[in-house]
């Protein structure tokens, strides 16, 4: 059989791009973005440019057919439009782990379901114990959220020596932290509700199901009923992104069934393909059929929770949340008087909160759970592990920020957040780092002295 050659510059590309994707896929890479994308945003607040900064994201932004128009700021695009394809994932998430993860059954979601509440209610009292004003007690949720994507990803800094199970544990706290997000976003956040937007949004969650129900496989063919579904939570005055969350809870964590096994109907219409593609004659025409059903049969090969959420993460990662850090982030430093009582107190709140008050309660309620014998801490994860975990968590960042642009009016108040908020979350992350190299030399240091 003759070989093809294929081109060097070819060749050097499909190498390239094979690289690229694998760099793509290292966790901690995702959260040096966010990084990056948050310090360069306080530059360009801070920098002679700061006008320009402003002046972006308040650029308006209209769509609309004839008669019908809505234009909003670059700002809500961002923040209640593509931030839904981020809750999308996170619905998504949420929905494989109960299916099949660390929430699949409640022996094993215990540990982290109670820790996550204590993760919570801790940072929310000690926020409160700093601020006695009713207008900075809005932002009592700011330090309750984690940010999984930067948690996970500073962990995987600390390398290949740190557990399974601690990661494990780690997301499944960090998902848990979202729906208690998500939950104190739809009952504390949003306005009064208009209840004929519901009905819009029923209509959308319908052709959801109806789509489903006749088995339409094709993730492009639920655009038009997402963003009907979208449309009537905007319409009630909830937060629009929590229709991203709905629709990721409804995504179908099994394939979509055909007449025959899917790998068994890829194996046939790959034999048919192929004794087409080598008949004497060969007709290319003949050759679209067998392909189209070689196609539908490969992607069911694959569920519809795996395939979406696999092929929207990189969106995620690498655009929509760096995009959300570079908008939201970005704090004029002259513009945050930190000399008055409520702006300096929000900051120090928020900071203490998830600094101290994450660890706190994530270690706090673990123990107590494991020493009433109500739960045992997973296999491989010692209690320092738990430590860092509790410290990891205390890295708020994108849902902290996302829940103070809800909570705070006042943009001084926003500002002192959104401070407390990124020194809080860099030096949970330094701390957790610090703490993770530590634990990890204890643990030789003690494999080395068995041993000896």
């Amino acid at each position: 059989m003759q070989k093809h050659v294929i081109p060097r510059a070819q060749r050097i590309a499909l190498r390239a791009f094979a690289n690229f994707e694998r760099f793509l896929h290292i966790e901690a890479v995702s959260g040096i973005v966010l990084l990056i994308a948050a310090v360069a945003a306080l530059i360009w607040a801070n920098s002679p440019a700061a006008d320009s900064y402003d002046a972006l994201w308040h650029t308006p932004i209209t769509f609309g057919i004839g008669s019908l128009v809505y234009s909003q700021s670059l700002h809500f695009w961002i923040n209640d439009g593509l931030m839904t394809i981020f809750f999308l994932v996170v619905g998504m998430e949420i929905r494989r782990e109960i299916h099949e993860g660390a929430l699949s059954s409640l022996r094993q979601a215990t540990l982290p379901m109670a820790a996550a509440v204590g993760g919570v209610a801790v940072p929310a009292l000690i926020y409160l114990a700093f601020n006695h004003g009713p207008a900075d007690h809005q932002g009592w949720a700011v330090p309750t959220a984690t940010d999984i994507a930067f948690a996970v990803g500073v962990l995987a800094l600390l390398g290949k020596s740190i557990p399974s199970n601690v990661r494990v544990f780690l997301l499944a706290l960090a998902i848990i932290d979202d729906i208690i997000a998500v939950l104190i976003i739809a009952f504390f956040y949003s306005g009064g509700l208009d209840y004929s937007g519901l009905g819009v949004a029923a209509i959308g969650l319908l052709l959801v199901l109806g789509l489903q129900k006749i088995g339409v496989g094709s993730a492009y063919a639920y655009i038009i009923p997402g963003f009907i579904t979208w449309l009537g939570v905007l319409m009630t005055g909830a937060h629009p992104t929590l229709a991203g969350v709905a629709l990721g809870l409804m995504t179908p964590v099994k394939a979509m069934p055909l007449s025959e096994r899917p790998l068994e109907a890829v194996s046939r219409f790959t034999d048919d393909l192929l004794g087409r593609a080598k008949a004497p004659e060969r007709d290319a025409s003949q050759l679209m059929s067998p392909l189209k059903h070689l196609r539908l049969a490969q992607r069911e090969l694959v569920p519809p929770v795996t395939r979406v959420q696999g092929t929207l993460h990189p969106w995620v990662a690498y655009a929509i949340m760096p995009l959300f850090a570079l908008a939201n982030a970005g704090v004029g430093l002259s513009g945050v008087d930190l000399s008055a009582d409520g702006p300096f107190w929000v900051m120090v709140a928020v900071a203490v909160a998830l600094v101290a008050g994450k660890p706190l309660g994530i270690v706090s309620v673990s123990w107590l759970m494991v020493r009433l014998g109500w739960c045992a801490l997973p296999a491989g994860v010692t209690w320092r592990g738990i430590t860092l975990i509790g410290l990891l968590a205390g890295i708020g960042f994108t849902m902290s920020i996302f829940i103070a642009n809800l909570a705070f009016a006042d943009p001084g108040a926003l500002g002192a957040a959104k401070l407390g908020v990124l020194s809080g979350s860099v030096t949970a992350a330094v701390i957790g780092v610090a703490w993770g190299v530590w634990s990890l030399r204890k643990a030789a240091s003690a494999v080395r002295a068995e041993a000896g």
